[in-house]
């Protein structure tokens, strides 16, 4: 059976999504990573994850709720071991299973633009051909700015320096600050998100093991290159770098972006900290995240439904336009992102150095 074509109206809306889809993919870090989720229509605006608590756990904390052992003296081993000893022919009294639900509520996301007849019929460049490029470009860089500031409330905070806020944060990124994330990662049982890369016999390469994933702004590269035991990534000594990633320290490999942005002049005043200062007076504070394997997820733009597009060319007259002059093309999407786990993640914040 022949296909049947659009004779009256050319059917442009369906490629013009296709290619905003095609955009809105390649400037991704961030969306890139996370449990993809998907969300179907008609099926509320509320996604609630659950997970349940391991045994020994308590819902108090990002670190109870994933530890088996507590807080406490003695052999705390032994009293697990006591606990599960039983007498002959008495059953044990039954344990239940405690759930923790995370909920999160879709957001909805648009960006739109307008151009005239006359620049639609007579301008010498293809103007709704980049609108395409700029509307998948732009739905990429919003859902960036989404994750980042979901994904920097997690509750599982480090402070560059002496600080303990925002406010008080007065050092840059140190191997003794990444290690003391490794070990809370490893205490709450955080699952490495890289696997390890085995050495090879190539000469002057590197293993590198196992380990968690760091992002971060394009301004920390410096600071990160300074870290002991830093790796650069055209030194692995097998597999391929991800997108973006600089190289390895330790457990941790790290991947910068620049729209991962600073927080400016949020920090402790500079003095002689040797940190920049956009303004001179107060340090600019730099968030890092730092994942273990499903400690996130992102209901995420991807596939021929993430998407619902506009492409009003101009011609089409109405009472708000009688003449049919101007033109519209744009998106709407949905958006949500969700810590699942807030002991699987960690958030640093840091300054940075200022280059000589």
């Amino acid at each position: 059976m022949a296909m049947q074509n659009f004779t009256l109206t050319p059917g442009r809306i369906n490629k013009f999504k296709g290619q905003i889809l095609a955009h809105a993919v390649p400037l991704e870090v961030l969306g890139r990573t996370g449990r993809q989720i998907p969300f179907p229509k008609n099926n509320s605006d509320t996604y609630v994850a659950r997970r349940w608590l391991p045994y020994g756990a308590t819902a108090t904390s990002a670190s109870t709720q994933n530890q088996f052992f507590q807080n406490g003296t003695g052999d705390r081993g032994n009293v697990i071991v006591q606990g599960h000893q039983v007498q002959e022919g008495v059953t044990p009294s039954p344990d239940s299973i405690v759930p923790l639900d995370i909920t999160v509520v879709m957001q909805q996301y648009a960006c739109l633009y307008g151009f005239t007849d006359k620049t639609y019929d007579l301008y010498e460049d293809d103007i709704p051909k980049a609108m395409i490029e700029q509307i998948g470009e732009r739905v990429t860089f919003v859902n960036e700015m989404i994750i980042w500031g979901a994904l920097r409330a997690n509750t599982n905070q480090y402070f560059g320096g002496t600080g303990t806020t925002t406010a008080t944060v007065n050092g840059g990124m140190t191997l003794g600050m990444i290690r003391k994330i490794a070990k809370n990662l490893q205490a709450n049982h955080g699952k490495p998100v890289n696997k390890m890369l085995r050495p090879s016999g190539d000469f002057a390469t590197d293993a590198v093991a196992e380990g968690y994933t760091v992002y971060c702004h394009t301004d920390l590269e410096p600071d990160i290159r300074d870290l002991p035991n830093f790796t650069p990534a055209e030194k692995y000594a097998s597999g391929k770098p991800m997108p973006y990633e600089i190289g390895k320290c330790e457990r941790f490999r790290f991947i910068t972006s620049p729209d991962l942005p600073a927080l400016q002049d949020a920090g402790a005043a500079v003095g002689a900290t040797g940190l920049y200062s956009t303004q001179g007076a107060d340090i600019d504070v730099y968030p890092f995240i730092v994942t273990a394997q499903d400690a996130w997820g992102q209901i995420a733009v991807r596939g021929k439904d993430a998407l619902n597009p506009t492409f009003l060319p101009p011609g089409d007259k109405s009472k708000s336009d009688p003449h049919g002059q101007r033109g519209y093309a744009g998106t709407i999407w949905w958006k949500a992102v969700i810590i699942e786990n807030q002991g699987w993640m960690a958030v640093g914040f840091v300054g940075s150095k200022v280059l000589s």
